[in-house]
């Protein structure tokens, strides 16, 4: 009976441990929507672009196994850069849900031929797959600029509509235009043939690929305004690009003191090397030429009004003559503005901005930055501007009064904006130092200080971080006038590339004064890109002369649009965006 009952107890253990040694693991769903293959992304591996991403194929069909990476014709896209050669040598990334797999990993492609691989999903069922590539014409046929010739009238463009309204008293019965569209899309008829627009005209843009058309109304009309600043629905990137490989600028190694102004249809970029100062198309930044400098010396840094004024300053130290020249055009020779010997112990020149209008009303702020290594500073200077004329300059010194300076680090970590055109709102600063955007009220007590670290802790802001103390220059402002508002723009530039975070931009509401919280969750905050991962920048710079920026606000003359303008000359990065007050 015992032998019995032990091995009874033998066989019931044995059954015990073959059940659980059998017991296949809960399967537990992934946390994912969707299963697959989600993107996948194509780069350049040898030539000007390298590591630059020239295709990318977004997927939405999770049962598809060819995929066809759509590769630009052009690179860049404005560019008659063929991509032919690349095509070749390609590598390619792709992004994948939990749990699934490619095999072999993939590497560098040759995507003229198809590719074969084995793909396991998130349940573990296996397919063939193809990836490959195609070179492809764009299908953009937007309509970018739209001018009447010897008017100088832009036409205010409604891409949703696909209107042109030219805003003028005068006959257009018979008119002549330029006009720009999307890259190597055509547009019929000749604009520069003339039409009439008081009836209005029809042109159609045709997209590179011969196929997409956009057809678009030109005609005499003035479109209906929102009651207040910008509509907030009308953001559109313009462009971001590497400046030198890009626009032909200097590298990052170069030394440079760069600064922006926009006159009618251009974007003017000044290095502030001794070089005339050149321009581009502020809508795709095609290369224009250089300015007609005149007498003038751009040793020191431009800025632009908001009625298509450009300013030039020359750098002076001690003892020499300060100059502000003015032009209205890329052609006109600049006419001098104002001049004074610098009797201050430190430099003028570096940095200058400009609110309203120099032949209205306007306030011209130029800063004295500190000697670097040596002394600091918090001197700056205000230049009054009635009926067009200069009715006061005076110098400000915002240490002396609240304690506030730039350091003696770059002598290019310096910008004081003022708050209106009637010098009554004060001015707003920040400093490499300390990371704090600052108002000054009229009488330079503090009105309001947004600070951009939160508690302290980086996981505050949108994208993982804030500014960081010691890696980026929160220095780079502007201010205008728009559609009833007033606003601020804070460009982030970065002054140790090579440790994170990437550069940042904000837009700020100022027309109550104040900038409350924290930079980039303000409540006065209209525009943000807080870190610009997603955009392409130079983040191996160690070693160069080039930790400075510059950010612009540039309303139309018009009245209808309000673009802005950065530019990171340590990390290569230069871009802009649009917007608009049209009621839509």
């Amino acid at each position: 009976m015992e032998v019995i009952m032990k091995r009874l107890l033998y066989t019931l253990v044995s059954a015990a441990l073959l059940l659980t040694g059998c017991h296949k693991p809960e399967y537990v769903l992934p946390t994912a929507e969707r299963q697959g293959i989600t993107s996948l992304a194509a780069y350049f591996t040898f030539g000007p672009y390298v590591d630059q991403e020239m295709g990318r194929l977004e997927i939405s069909d999770p049962e598809m196994d060819r995929y066809v990476i759509p590769i630009p014709w052009y690179f860049p896209e404005a560019s008659d850069d063929i991509t032919t050669p690349y095509m070749t040598k390609v590598r390619v990334r792709a992004t994948l849900q939990p749990n699934c797999i490619i095999e072999p990993p993939l590497t560098i492609l040759d995507l003229t031929e198809e590719n074969h691989f084995k793909y396991t999903d998130a349940t573990g069922a296996k397919r063939d797959i193809i990836i490959t590539g195609e070179r492809v014409k764009s299908s953009k046929c937007e309509m970018i600029s739209f001018t009447l010739q010897h008017l100088m009238v832009n036409g205010i463009i409604d891409k949703a509509k696909g209107t042109v309204s030219l805003i003028t008293a005068n006959d257009l019965s018979v008119a002549k235009a330029t006009a720009s569209v999307s890259a190597h899309a055509t547009i019929s008829p000749d604009p520069s043939e003339p039409h009439n627009y008081n009836e209005g005209f029809t042109f159609t843009v045709t997209a590179d690929d011969g196929v997409t058309k956009m057809d678009y109304f030109v005609v005499k009309n003035v479109p209906e305004k929102i009651d207040y600043g910008v509509n907030a629905t009308s953001v559109e990137k313009l462009f971001n690009m590497d400046p030198a490989t890009g626009l032909g600028l200097p590298g990052y190694k170069e030394p440079a003191n760069v600064s922006m102004g926009v006159l009618d249809s251009w974007l003017i970029v000044n290095m502030g090397d001794g070089s005339a100062p050149r321009y581009f198309n502020k809508i795709v930044a095609t290369a224009g030429g250089t300015i007609n400098i005149g007498s003038a010396s751009p040793t020191g840094s431009i800025a632009s009004d908001e009625q298509d004024h450009l300013l030039i300053c020359n750098l002076a130290q001690k003892d020499e003559t300060f100059n502000i020249w003015w032009t209205p055009s890329v052609t006109a020779a600049p006419e001098l503005l104002l001049s004074f010997v610098n009797d201050m112990g430190l430099p003028i020149g570096q940095e200058m901005k400009v609110i309203g209008n120099i032949k209205d009303e306007a306030v011209i702020t130029v800063t004295y930055p500190g000697i670097s290594g040596v002394t600091t500073s918090g001197f700056f200077r205000a230049i009054h501007i009635v009926g067009g004329e200069v009715v006061s300059n005076e110098i400000i010194d915002l240490f002396a009064a609240n304690g506030f300076h730039w350091g003696a680090g770059t002598p290019r970590s310096t910008c004081v904006v003022a708050g209106t055109p009637q010098m009554d709102m004060g001015w707003y600063s920040a400093a490499y130092s300390e990371n704090i955007l600052y108002w000054f009220k009229s009488d330079l007590s503090v009105g309001s200080a947004s600070i951009g670290e939160g508690d302290g802790s980086v996981e505050d802001a949108p994208g993982g971080g804030a500014f960081v103390n010691g890696n980026v220059d929160p220095n780079n402002l502007d201010t205008k006038q728009f559609n009833s508002a007033r606003y601020l723009a804070l460009f982030v530039s970065t002054h140790f590339p090579q440790w994170w975070p990437g550069p940042q931009l904000y837009v700020y509401d100022i027309t109550g004064g104040s900038i409350s919280g924290n930079v980039y969750n303000s409540p006065q905050l209209v525009f943000s890109v807080p870190f610009m991962f997603d955009q392409e920048y130079q983040s191996s710079a160690a070693d160069g002369n080039g930790a400075c920026g510059d950010v612009i606000l540039a309303p139309s003359a018009d009245g209808y649009m309000l673009y802005i303008y950065y530019y990171d000359h340590y990390s290569q990065m230069i871009g802009g965006y649009s917007m608009d007050c049209i009621k839509r």
